[in-house]
């Protein structure tokens, strides 16, 4: 059952939006364009529309100075005093198109910027006593904006003094590591090709110093080149994201880049891009790729120029952001793209490549044999995401690929399946669908409400599972959404048992795309608006949102004491419930003694313990309100963590016992293929330390 999402909303409300716009001349009619757009979006099809009035506009000026400005290292006190005449205004200018506001704070944050750099160039440029006793306050909500010119300089060299202090840290940490290989190596009488460079406490210092103008310089070159459009998106999610959290505005580079993650695959030339230090390198090629079938592309090699159409000139790419010169290597499939690179050896070569779909593999689900020491096997599937590609029938979704995986599982006799949703932060809903009837015969997988009260049960109708053995969920807090929707019902159904965080994330909403220039006169791109629509109910009634889905069999972990989730956000959705839907539980599962086994396991585990005790330790680091400027203060705050921490080292080198499998398939394509084996080298290691993976095994293994 594979339908488009965007196909749910309501036809006759989208016609009360048709409104007739001569198309805008220039950025700020295009502005002015969007902002009613969105203002009768909002108004007229999110799922619980809020009245557009002073109250709005206070919270909306509130949210808009927080995403400005969040440190408050740029703004002056009076900037925002003189802001604050809008406070109760920007409803008005919502409903106008009135720039004025959004003008003024700009401009004005343009103009703090530049001071701001001249000012932290001018703090670089003298010496700088760290023997001062001084404190960075590290907590935005304890800091007041600086009062003048005076405040904001102190500020800005407590903020570089703090840098310097951690780069002269990163510095020890590295001598420290250098000198623990070189002894490793002496001792077992090694060849010895280790560099260790001791630097005086004074060289330390310098070179710190020279990172540290290094970041600044980049982050002010970042800033410099934000476009006024870059700061109305932001402007724009001030307004939506009041009314709630997955409400947004996507200018149509933004959206670009949503559907690139949500189909997982990107037309381009198949590499990575980064910048360091105002140059645009090559980072990964994916093998098999445009860049990588050139045998004329490596990495590192510095991008100068991108032709991306063939009748029009190369465009100087050096010093732009990222996103910008990616836009310029993407295009159209089957179409030519030409790189002006300079090469490692300095040379300058031109590589002409035609544009190819690139799969993004980390998206799609991907599964392992687990061996135990008892010598069961099972399967373990990861699935990053709830892939869809609504506009290619034959791109990749989330359900054939957990079908084809379960395909392979099965074919190697694996005792039970453990489906790992953690960091999942959910997809389509149709996928939830369609996956649940890989595991159990039809049934109602979900409710959907729309903002008129209308329900509507979406059915899993496949009578012909693929896997009907034992199933295990793995989830934490950053399980989310569709991840919760699949979690849920498979818990209220008893056909899988739910591992993980104490609860999931919590969204328990449903979004869809409104492309805002369906609405308007015009050809031009607008931009869309992310828009909730609707809210998702368990089969037995009630929401997800806010309390998201609680494990069966809860397993605290690094997350469970940071403040992540729905509930933490001031305009998230309310929690509700509906009633119950028709469905059969199977009631096959004895989850007391899975819990009772499980409980008694975790107590005695000391790494388990352990990870736990370095959590609430991280939890107190993430909290504590303001730290030391003063040298041989921070020197010793950093000996006292650097203690700390030795107590947890041994969870580094914790190892489960556990031996994995991967398919032959992999194991043949991972001999030709070096990233794709690197990827897999990588994935291995990280399930051989996984301390939540040991237990569910356990879990799995104690299920009849």
């Amino acid at each position: 059952m594979k339908f488009n999402l965007k196909k749910l909303l309501f036809f006759a409300p989208l016609m009360t939006l048709m409104f007739c716009f001569n198309s805008p001349q220039n950025d700020e009619e295009k502005m002015q364009t969007i902002m009613i757009s969105v203002k009768n979006t909002l108004s007229y099809l999110h799922y619980s529309p809020k009245p557009i009035n002073d109250a709005y506009s206070a919270d909306v000026f509130d949210k808009y100075l927080e995403m400005m400005d969040p440190a408050k290292k740029f703004l002056l006190q009076s900037d925002v005093d003189e802001f604050s005449k809008y406070k109760t205004k920007l409803d008005d200018c919502l409903n106008k198109g009135d720039l004025s506001f959004f003008n003024l704070t700009v401009d004005r944050l343009s103009a703090r910027t530049k001071e701001v750099e001249k000012l932290s160039q001018d703090i670089l440029s003298k010496p700088i006593n760290f023997d001062e006793k001084e404190e960075l306050i590290l907590e935005p909500k304890l800091k007041s904006y600086p009062k003048n010119q005076e405040e904001l300089r102190a500020e800005w060299k407590k903020f570089i003094k703090y840098n310097i202090l951690q780069e002269i840290e990163t510095l020890n940490a590295k001598e420290e590591t250098q000198k623990e290989k070189k002894d490793s190596v002496n001792r077992f009488k090694l060849k010895d090709t280790i560099k260790l460079q001791i630097l005086s406490p004074q060289e330390k210092q310098i070179r710190a110093t020279e990172e540290v103008k290094d970041l600044l310089t980049s982050m002010f070159k970042r800033y410099d080149k934000r476009k006024k459009m870059d700061w109305f998106s932001v402007y724009m999610n001030a307004y939506t994201e009041v009314f709630d959290p997955h409400t947004n505005y996507f200018s149509p580079q933004d959206k670009e880049d949503f559907d690139v993650s949500f189909k997982g695959s990107v037309i381009g030339i198949g590499a990575t891009i980064q910048e360091k230090k105002g140059k645009i390198l090559v980072g990964t090629l994916v093998v098999g790729a445009p860049a990588w079938k050139s045998k004329q592309i490596s990495e590192g090699d510095e991008i100068l120029k991108v032709k991306s159409k063939k009748d029009e000139e190369p465009v100087n790419v050096s010093g732009m952001l990222v996103d910008e010169a990616v836009r310029f290597i993407r295009g159209e499939k089957g179409t030519e793209v030409v790189l002006t690179l300079r090469k490692k050896d300095g040379s300058i070569k031109e590589v002409k490549m035609i544009r190819e779909e690139v799969a993004i593999e980390d998206t799609f689900a991907r599964s392992i044999i687990v061996n135990t020491p008892n010598g069961k096997k099972y399967g373990f599937i990861n699935l990053p995401s709830f892939n869809a590609d609504f506009e290619n029938a034959k791109g990749r979704n989330a359900s054939d690929d957990i079908k084809a995986e379960l395909i392979k599982l099965k074919a190697q006799n694996v005792e039970g399946i453990i489906l790992d949703l953690r960091n999942n932060g959910g997809g389509s809903l149709t996928e939830v669908v369609d996956i649940m009837g890989l595991f159990m015969k039809n049934g109602p997988v979900v409710q959907v409400k729309d903002g008129n009260g209308k329900i509507q049960v979406l059915s899993n109708k496949q009578n012909d599972p693929i896997w009907t053995g034992p199933l295990v969920i793995m989830q934490n807090e950053l399980s989310a959404s569709a991840s919760e929707i699949l979690a849920g019902a498979m818990q209220d159904y008893g056909r899988a048992v739910i591992v993980g965080s104490p609860q999931s994330f919590g969204k328990g909403t449903v979004q869809t795309f409104v492309e805002l220039n369906r609405f308007l006169n015009t050809n031009d791109d607008f931009g869309a608006l992310k828009l909730t629509i609707q809210k998702f109910y368990r089969v037995n009634g009630k929401s997800t949102q806010l309390k998201g889905v609680e494990s069966d069999i809860p397993m605290k972990d690094l997350f469970t004491y940071e403040e992540i989730g729905e509930r933490y956000d001031n305009y998230a959705l309310p929690w509700d419930q509906v009633s119950t839907s028709s469905f059969s539980a199977l009631n096959n599962l004895n989850k007391a003694n899975l819990v009772s086994n499980s409980a008694k396991r975790l107590a005695q585990n000391k790494n388990y313990q352990l990870l736990l005790e370095s959590a609430q330790w991280k939890e107190k680091l993430d909290k504590e309100e303001k730290v030391t400027l003063n040298l041989k203060e921070f020197e010793e705050l950093m000996k006292v963590r650097k203690a700390q921490i030795e107590k947890f080292k041994s969870l580094a080198k914790f190892s489960n016992g556990l031996n994995f499998s991967l398919h032959a398939d992999e194991v043949k394509r991972g001999k030709t293929d070096e990233v794709f084996a690197k990827k897999s080298e990588n994935w291995l290691k990280n399930l051989k330390r996984d301390i939540y993976l040991q237990e569910t095994v356990n879990i799995i293994s104690d299920m009849k």
